[in-house]
């Protein structure tokens, strides 16, 4: 393996390809982001209402190393410049992330680089670092377009709380919007109909699971689906000025749902910090309503920019820069898991050991 020098700083070239974007940074020292280029699909899979996992792998083929090759330039670097390689092996669709890890191991062997194995949630997590100083404990809400959870990371380590067992939150936002005519994705668009509507017109329950930090949005879906039929089977289907109510609605019930778990469990464990992570984090809803209800019990909230909320390749730096500094690295055994289980987190979002 290439040995760094003690005076260079520690330059992590990261491969996100999780799911529909297809991503790459260089990160130096876990912190200074000097490149962070995404290739979005967006464009490729709104014909079809959501993402085709064969359709995305192909994409990510051909991306993949134009987006690479743009990180390096941005970042003013050549492969000798960088120390290791780090990549997000799972959770994810499993060609998506089977074209990145091809990529990062191949990278790797050649150039005789460390390879990092990236939990994407240990991605998400680390985010909050590249614009935040953020001292453990605190709890993370990491909600995204497969997966919602609570995390609480502490100093020497951290748990898993509680999971969504059906739809996340930005799944249930993706079938909703699709229900109500709106275009993929979903959370942005549903917040963006949802702007000016009225989110008491309609009543959409809320799965609270009590005694419980887990999470359940497929009711709601179902809720949604079932008012728009029964309107449809009464001749008196949603009306296009009706739209943004719906729309803001389903809104209000997701966030309603994730805010206040969130602070209820910060309050319960005494944490007084919470983050809010992953592509639903960048909904300006939740944001608001979860600052509100945090304010009330002195807990204050922080989120990254919207770039790096969305899947990225620079959370996927920062996060592999402890493991870096610990030496946990992956050998050319290392393969795609689309169901990866949860590491244990150590602060800011590293594999513990």
């Amino acid at each position: 393996m290439n040995e760094s020098k003690p005076d260079k700083s520690i330059r992590i070239l990261a491969i996100e390809s999780s799911c529909d974007e297809t991503a790459a940074a260089v990160v130096a020292d876990g912190r200074q982001v000097l490149s962070n280029v995404i290739s979005s699909q967006i464009a490729v899979h709104r014909e079809y209402g959501g993402v085709v996992p064969e359709i995305a792998s192909r994409n990510h083929l051909l991306a993949l190393t134009p987006v690479v090759e743009q990180a390096l330039a941005d970042a003013a670097c050549t492969l000798d410049d960088i120390q290791a390689v780090a990549v997000s092996h799972g959770p994810g669709l499993a060609g998506a992330l089977l074209v990145g890890v091809s990529y990062a191991k191949a990278l790797a062997y050649a150039r005789q680089l460390p390879l990092i194995a990236v939990h994407h949630w240990q991605g998400h997590v680390a985010a909050i670092e590249i614009e935040h100083r953020l001292e453990p404990p605190y709890l993370a809400l990491v909600v995204s377009g497969s997966h919602s959870g609570l995390l609480l990371v502490g100093e020497q380590g951290g748990r898993l709380l509680g999971c969504s067992h059906d739809d996340a939150a930005g799944e249930a936002f993706d079938k909703i919007a699709r229900a109500l005519g709106l275009p993929y994705p979903g959370g942005p668009e549903i917040e963006r109909a949802a702007a000016g509507g009225d989110a008491a017109y309609v009543d959409f329950p809320r799965a609270w699971l009590p005694d419980s930090d887990d999470f359940s949005f497929s009711g709601l879906k179902s809720a949604v689906l079932n008012y728009l039929h029964h309107r449809e089977q009464l001749g008196d289907p949603p009306r296009a000025d009706e739209i943004k109510h719906i729309a803001a609605a389903a809104q209000q019930a997701i966030c309603d749902v994730l805010s206040w778990k969130a602070v209820l469990a910060a309050r319960r464990e005494g944490l007084k910090q919470i983050v809010l992570v992953g592509g639903v984090a960048a909904n300006g809803c939740l944001r608001r309503m979860t600052a509100e209800r945090a304010a009330e019990q002195g807990i204050t909230v922080s989120y990254p920019a919207p770039v790096y909320c969305t899947d990225n390749a620079a959370m996927i730096g920062v996060a592999a820069y402890r493991q870096y500094a610990a030496g946990d690295f992956a050998d050319m055994r290392l393969n795609a898991c689309p169901r990866l289980p949860l590491p244990v987190l150590a602060a800011g979002g590293a594999a513990e050991q």
